[in-house]
């Protein structure tokens, strides 16, 4: 059992990453069916959750059926991070955690998510002011440093700890990286064998494959680890690597019925959530990542993505139920998009 604070998660637990744009409601709602141990919201902009920001509120919607779960925080103000903490006591999420890692421009640029590496002392005071305005076990998300030359994430890891954050996940790159090349996860590996650090550290980036996840638990010894991309469209990423832990062997690929029901309840949720027009709009980037692989994929995807209305979309997910029936599915390497390109921010 992995513990953060008062937190009780399986061994090695599995955290669907913070993603702008990515992780609302709906979607973590089929991450969690499909075995996400930890979830995260978006994260949330300390200054624009102060502003009463409408779309910064409506972040902080979480509930009960996706506990535990945690609300993200990203900001460079102490006061403000302190404030916006103590908003989101209100909501009652398990735990808060702060953005060091956003590599974005328009956030790192301005002293926010990835762009607080470059002060490590700010650092620790924004994180300091975080923890003494919350009951709330906080939690920190960064990167190994802002550049080859900074890779701070050794110490970040100590001082974080001594000013009383609960767990640390960390991702395998630094911000000029942003996600080229190869996460590096030799760090990582050393903060958790390090004999000060006794909260969980979690490891994020590249895990796109149980045996991936495999290979990584035995070679760094982390207490589990955090996906992000890899979940985009494939939240059955969570159960497959459980599965493989469990016994070595792979389970067999989702099934047509599968990804339809998971295509169904995502639309269902998004309707609910968001409401009938932006839950079908937006709700059209899904289809061609959830029926990847189906026989005439591309056809099905061009009538779904031209319908407005609910039961026109169900009848569509219906009609491929009928005429895939008994058709196998195939694994397929899964793309880890660069999804920050395409990132409102």
């Amino acid at each position: 059992m992995v513990k953060i604070d008062n937190i009780e998660l399986p061994d090695f637990p599995l955290l669907l990453a913070p993603m702008e744009d990515v992780t609302d409601p709906p979607f973590r709602a089929v991450c969690k069916d499909n075995g996400a141990d930890l979830l995260y919201t978006e994260f949330i902009s300390c200054a624009g959750l102060i502003r009463d920001a409408i779309k910064m509120r409506r972040k902080l919607d979480i509930f009960d059926y996706e506990q535990p779960i945690g609300i993200q925080l990203f900001g460079g103000d102490e006061e403000s991070i302190a404030i916006a903490s103590r908003i989101v006591e209100t909501t009652n999420p398990d735990l808060l955690d702060i953005n060091y890692g956003c590599p974005v421009k328009k956030v790192a640029g301005k002293g926010a998510g990835a762009g607080v590496l470059k002060d490590l002392d700010l650092m620790v005071r924004l994180t300091d002011s975080c923890v003494k305005a919350t009951r709330l076990p906080v939690t920190v998300k960064t990167r190994l440093g802002w550049d080859e030359d900074s890779k701070n994430i050794e110490e970040v890891a100590e001082r974080l700890q001594d000013v009383g954050i609960k767990a640390l996940t960390i991702h395998g790159r630094t911000r000029s990286q942003m996600y080229k090349g190869e996460a590096d996860w030799t760090l990582i590996g050393k903060i958790k064998n390090n004999p000060r650090i006794h909260i969980p550290i979690f490891g994020n980036g590249d895990i796109d494959s149980p045996q991936k996840a495999l290979e990584y638990k035995n070679r760094y010894g982390v207490d589990g680890i955090m996906i992000g991309r890899a979940t985009i469209g494939y939240p059955w990423i969570f159960r497959e690597i459980k599965h493989y832990l469990q016994t070595g062997e792979m389970p067999p690929a989702p099934t047509v019925e599968e990804r339809v029901a998971v295509c169904r309840k995502h639309l269902r949720k998004s309707l609910e959530w968001k409401g009938p027009v932006t839950g079908i709009f937006e709700m059209r980037q899904q289809y061609s990542k959830y029926l990847k692989g189906i026989p005439n994929m591309k056809e099905y995807r061009n009538r779904l993505v031209v319908l407005t209305e609910p039961e026109e979309i169900e009848a569509v997910l219906d009609e491929i139920l009928v005429t895939c029936q008994g058709f196998e599915m195939e694994y397929a390497p899964i793309e880890l998009i660069n999804y920050h390109e395409n990132c409102p921010l």
